[in-house]
């Protein structure tokens, strides 16, 4: 199993890009992991969220293989204790599919978007900044490695 996560623009502040790659770092130790980073759509000066979100989504579409196991971070999805979401995550390696989770962009996912995924969960009820959603994911992947192994890092 492999998991990737693609999101929608660049990271532009160097502490989140630091607590990133130290995580990241943490993880190869587990699970091969990739971050794939689409670049922002422009769709001009008048904003269409409407096609915004489908431009956002044939560049997602490009990015997942037909047999990858797609989650989407979204707002309204499953939410879980860090000691479940482990349980996900052994769940998604014992089936042996590559699961790719997703960040949209600042107007969330087209439906078409939601129609091709297999599930969504949520990381809070908050909003946060695209940027710092990939700080926060990848930490707890490593946290729920760490859980799966029986190792210290997460206290009950």
């Amino acid at each position: 199993m492999k998991i990737k996560l693609i999101a929608i623009g660049k990271t532009d502040e160097k502490y989140l890009q630091d607590g990133f790659a130290k995580y990241l770092d943490r993880l190869k130790h587990y699970i091969s992991f990739e971050l794939v980073v689409i670049n922002d759509v422009k769709i001009g000066s008048k904003p269409n969220t409407l096609l915004q979100k489908e431009k956002e989504a044939e560049l997602f579409f490009d990015k997942i293989q037909p047999n990858d196991f797609v989650v989407l971070l979204d707002e309204n999805g499953k939410s879980f204790t860090s000691v479940a979401f482990a349980d996900y995550v052994q769940k998604r390696m014992n089936a042996s599919t590559d699961v790719v989770f997703l960040i949209g962009g600042p107007f969330g996912f087209s439906d078409k978007i939601y129609q091709r995924a297999n599930d969504k969960i949520s990381l809070s009820k908050m909003t946060f900044s695209h940027q710092m959603i990939r700080l926060f994911f990848v930490e707890q992947v490593y946290r729920a490695f760490t859980i799966i192994k029986g190792e210290k890092y997460h206290h009950v």
